[in-house]
């Protein structure tokens, strides 16, 4: 169990405590929602999490399995619905700039998918997930 406790600010600002390490996570409603869109809104961490989430079971597959994904990038976009006002949809962009065996590639894309956070979304919930394995190559010129 993780306790988090929060704090109403007022203008839609929200102060969040995570009591085990002590960080703080800032909220604001967005524009589009009668707020100020100074920081995240708490569905802009629906999605943050979401991607997060894949890359840390990808790195915890890694791990396991002994090879490496260091250096992965990602973005997430989040598209909402507008009645009931919801996170409609989520496209997600997740780059890995190793070069992986097949086996390694079928392991981050399991991973990717069965990361807590999916697990814990509606279906209803529109996920469009793009992994692309980058193969860095580097050239070596004569001095």
């Amino acid at each position: 169990m993780v306790k988090m406790t929060v704090e109403y600010l007022g203008n839609l600002n929200i102060k969040s405590t995570h009591e085990p390490s002590k960080s703080i996570l800032k909220t604001a409603a967005p524009i589009d929602n009668n707020g100020d869109g100074s920081s995240f809104s708490p569905t802009d961490l629906l999605a943050n999490a979401t991607l997060n989430c894949m890359i840390t079971i990808m790195g915890i597959s890694a791990n396991t399995h002994n090879y490496s994904i260091e250096g992965t990038t990602g973005s997430v976009e989040k598209h909402m619905e507008a009645n009931p006002r919801r996170v409609g949809k989520l496209v997600i962009n997740i780059n890995v700039p190793q070069n992986l065996s097949e086996k390694e590639t079928e392991l981050v894309w399991a991973s990717a998918r069965n990361c807590p956070v999916m697990n814990s979304l509606s279906s209803d919930l529109e996920i469009d997930l793009n992994i692309t394995f980058i193969k860095k190559t580097f050239e070596l010129r004569a001095m």
